[in-house]
């Protein structure tokens, strides 16, 4: 129980690798605030966790509003007293046309995924001030490398990428940690329907799951981890390592 009566948040926690994260710290004892905009969705996961233990809170949060990020906060300062660990996951893609893909679609990905990281790291961060805690930020392997038509998304995941390590220098008089996460293919859905050749192609032989995110938040938040600052994490199965040829 290495987070026992730790309190963690996690955003986009209703779903994916957010729902493995917090269930994974409740399975370590720690105090979970499920944050997502998916109110049925979230209310599923906190019964679930809650089934043996009240582990798990789920709180209605829109990332992309100031004020729905505030009333997070304030809720679990009320319900805790403190906040211990964030783990910024909340996201969403737009994979489209370069030419047809419109300002406000832009925008709703990068309100999202990056501009939340910055908003929720500072409400966060004010309140662990004076006692420290960790955040954890996630970003994606193609902050790094791209496919065709995922501009928003690939700017979005690279600004997680510099928004960590610029965290890190910042909040280190406040004995916060500040580090990132960037996975690969994480399949998130249908695991047994995926293909010979989609485990194959990857050099440890099989696609990522949500559990092998989950994992590496447990450990880059472990207190006896704290010599590991603004650093980037890449779990992909090594495929950014792979030099990759049509024959």
């Amino acid at each position: 129980m290495l987070f026992e009566n730790k309190v963690v948040i996690v955003t986009g926690g209703a779903n994916g690798i957010g729902r493995a994260i917090a269930s994974s710290y409740a399975e370590e004892g720690a105090r979970v605030v499920i944050a997502d905009v998916a109110k049925e969705d979230g209310k599923k996961v906190e019964a679930s966790l809650n089934k043996r233990k009240k582990t798990a809170t789920f709180m209605e949060t829109d990332v992309r509003e100031s004020t729905s990020i505030d009333n997070l906060m304030k809720k679990t300062m009320d319900e805790f007293g403190k906040i211990d660990i964030l783990i910024n996951n909340a996201g969403v893609s737009k994979f489209k046309s370069f030419f047809d893909l419109t300002v406000d679609e832009f925008d709703d990905v990068l309100n999202t995924n990056l501009r939340s990281v910055f908003l929720c790291s500072q409400a966060a961060a004010k309140k662990m001030r004076g006692t420290g805690g960790a955040i954890i930020n996630l970003a994606s392997t193609r902050a790094f490398m791209s496919e065709p038509n995922t501009e928003s998304y690939a700017a979005s995941k690279g600004g997680i990428y510099a928004l960590t390590h610029a965290l890190a220098l910042t909040l280190q008089e406040e004995k916060i940690t500040v580090n990132a996460i960037s996975p690969g293919w994480i399949e998130t859905e249908d695991y047994e329907s995926l293909r010979t050749v989609d485990h194959t192609q990857h050099p440890s032989k099989r696609v990522g799951k949500p559990s092998d995110v989950a994992r590496a938040c447990l450990f880059l938040t472990n207190p006896l981890n704290d010599f590991i600052n603004g650093e980037n994490i890449i779990i992909d199965g090594g495929m950014t390592r792979k030099m990759i040829y049509e024959h």
